[in-house]
């Protein structure tokens, strides 16, 4: 057995990094063997999207703590393209999984120091849940960061009509670190959300240079006059929920020269 005392901090995280990588690694493998046996009907079709996201969640955590980023936000982009999934998946799924399966086993196996992140996610297949088959799916990727609800479903369905490729962030310290890493077209915040508030990550992500020149907007439903809305910059859109919405997100998406 390995004596972790006897080692510097440093080589006890690269211990502890090569064991979660051989543990991905290997469900990774696990994962493959299950989606060919249920792609061939020689496998359990019932919670087999469970069993994936399962591990999503497991890994986004994890690589992200061991300097993983890339891995990171496929984990995080596979969760959220299982997230309305049905129990017993459609067909265009199996090849959407396996492409989920090899870029994950490619950035395991060494891949990921370096890469473009960015670039990584806007080759991931688009997310289950909403038929798209007569949308012209434009290259433009949105990350919506609300709770997860009705709400969210209706703001992220608005935005795939338009064409757009949504990952929704029910977290605001999460999509700070994603936004970051992925460098996405368009960030819609909700003003109110736990832990750090809408306001407050739409106003960092603002003054960052690294994220100041994305495109963002707001959406609320407290009072116009609500002095937490005034602290936002004056370039960053406030969508307002009701009936108005939907000529908001235009006229946002207008004046952002995304449509």
């Amino acid at each position: 057995m390995t004596d972790n005392h006897a080692k510097h901090p440093p080589e006890i995280i690269e211990t502890l990094r090569q064991e979660f990588v051989d543990e991905v690694r290997e469900s990774l493998q696990s994962l493959d063997v299950e989606l060919d046996a249920a792609r061939n009907g020689r496998g359990e079709l019932s919670g087999l999207a469970t069993r994936f996201r399962r591990n999503a969640l497991q890994w986004r955590g994890q690589a992200a703590n061991f300097g993983m980023p890339a891995l990171a936000a496929v984990a995080h982009r596979l969760d959220d393209y299982l997230a309305s999934a049905p129990e017993i998946l459609p067909p265009r799924a199996w090849s959407d999984l396996q492409a989920y399966l090899d870029l994950m086993t490619s950035l395991v196996e060494g891949g990921s120091s370096g890469a473009d992140v960015s670039g990584l996610v806007r080759t991931l297949p688009r997310k289950l849940g909403f038929d798209l088959a007569d949308i012209d799916i434009r290259n433009v990727e949105v990350i919506l960061v609300m709770p997860n609800g009705i709400q969210t479903r209706f703001v992220e369905r608005e935005l795939q009509q338009c064409g757009y490729r949504v990952s929704v962030v029910p977290d605001t310290m999460l999509a700070f670190s994603l936004v970051t890493q992925t460098k996405p077209d368009l960030i819609i915040i909700s003003a109110v959300m736990p832990s750090l508030d809408g306001i407050d990550l739409a106003i960092g992500l603002s003054a960052m240079p690294s994220t100041r020149n994305i495109p963002m907007a707001v959406i609320t439903s407290l009072d116009p006059d609500d002095d937490r809305l005034a602290l936002l910059p004056r370039r960053v859109p406030v969508l307002y929920k009701g009936a108005s919405f939907g000529d908001d997100l235009f006229k946002a998406l207008d004046n952002l020269f995304l449509i």
